[in-house]
């Protein structure tokens, strides 16, 4: 099957990744390019982008095929050395219009300071990624995401605030703020998350503002005022927790325990009970024995989770956690199947309660589907895309809602 030559951008991972490849897109205007946007999370995640990079140039064998990413920052010999993509494209330029020039030599090092976004906004999707921090300062014995996204980095407020504007204008019914550890987000003065939050409220036509994961450790007190007290904070946190399991998580290397996240958790709830929660989680961290399980298994009902994203263990090499004792494979496989057959449960029961309801559902491509504000997909009706629609919860199945406008 031929293709027509254009741009292609396909992204793997975060949604920090999803609001770079809207960029990214944007770059390649005009262009027979396919780009690969990979992510290093895991080593399933690495062998994804592998296997993708094979797919996209069997099926597009004439296309200029660039890589970029976490896995070809922390990797950009192994993906070069591959028979089928032709350059590599650094984590800190990836975003940069000269770096995608044929010409361009890749660049790996990070600057320390924010690195302003081009300012093209394309007005094509009903819902948008502001991406408003980057990279990591924090150690997780797991975790190898600060080698591809380099130090933590915040955009400054009038920069955030500007292109917050231009979003809305470009047609963006809601915005999903985005960074790899937003809550680490801080101002030339030192203010937390809340104070960017505050300001991003302020501009004019902003209906829906969606808060991607969240580092329990780092709610302050303003952004907790503003989840639980303003409407267009969308009703859906998703948490960085990992495990339920104090000595996992101090072995981790987190910044919680299993208390503070149930803590903060019921002190959202009390206020505002309509907030859906969802978490990442890892099962067979090294050391972890039945009983720490069994704790994390626990953490769903406790912190009331019904949005899991499950991630089994993946020692990544170079990782103080890949020198700890292992987990066997396959348990860690079964405990994550575990755990995601509990949190299908608990999401299946939560969906069935929600029938009845009435909820304002973001109509998004094909126009038959959106997602309500706790996040939900809801089946509606044909519906003009970029809609937000009050519907009426008529039906429920295992993973979706049924909505009728109202």
């Amino acid at each position: 099957m031929s293709v027509a030559p254009g741009p292609e951008v396909v992204t793997l991972g975060c949604r920090l990744n999803i609001a770079e490849s809207q960029v990214i897109r944007g770059l390649l205007m005009g262009r027979d390019a396919v780009a690969v946007n990979s992510c290093a999370v895991t080593e399933a995640a690495v062998k994804r982008t592998r296997a993708e990079i094979r797919r996209l140039r069997a099926r597009r064998p004439t296309a200029e095929l660039i890589v970029t990413g976490c896995a070809a920052q922390v990797d950009p010999a192994g993906f070069a050395a591959m028979a089928e993509v032709d350059r590599v494209v650094g984590n800190p330029e990836k975003l940069r219009a000269d770096a995608w020039a044929a010409e361009a030599l890749p660049v790996f090092a990070f600057r320390p300071e924010w690195q302003a976004l081009p300012d093209s906004v394309s007005g094509d999707t009903s819902r948008g990624f502001l991406e408003v921090q980057n990279g990591c300062d924090h150690a997780c014995t797991f975790c190898v995401i600060p080698a591809g996204r380099g130090p933590a980095r915040s955009a400054p407020v009038e920069a955030a605030v500007a292109r917050a504007g231009a979003m809305v204008a470009a047609g963006r019914r809601e915005l999903v703020l985005t960074g790899v550890d937003l809550t680490s987000w801080r101002d030339a003065a030192g203010h937390g998350l809340g104070a960017l939050v505050e300001r991003l409220l302020d501009v004019r036509g902003l209906e829906r503002l969606r808060l991607s994961s969240l580092d329990p450790a780092e709610m302050d007190e303003r952004l907790l005022a503003l989840v639980t007290g303003e409407a267009r904070i969308q009703p859906h946190l998703h948490f960085s927790f990992q495990a339920g399991d104090d000595l996992v998580l101090k072995r981790m290397k987190r910044r919680h325990l299993r208390g503070d996240a149930v803590r903060l958790v019921d002190r959202i709830k009390a206020v505002r009970s309509d907030v859906a929660i969802g978490a990442d989680l890892i099962a067979g961290f090294p050391t972890e024995d039945e009983a720490m399980f069994a704790r994390t298994l626990a953490l769903l009902e406790e912190c009331d989770v019904v949005q899991a994203h499950v991630f089994p263990y993946s020692a990544k090499l170079g990782t103080p956690a890949a020198r700890m004792p292992q987990v066997p494979v396959p348990v860690r496989r079964a405990r994550a199947a575990l755990l995601r057959d509990v949190a299908a449960t608990r999401r299946a029961t939560w969906l069935r309660s929600l029938i009845g309801s009435d909820q304002r559902v973001l109509v998004e491509r094909p126009g038959t589907r959106g997602h309500a504000g706790n996040f939900a997909h809801v089946v509606l009706p044909p519906s003009p895309i970029g809609s937000v629609i009050p519907v009426r919860i008529a039906a429920a199945t295992d993973t979706e809602l049924e909505g009728i406008p109202l």
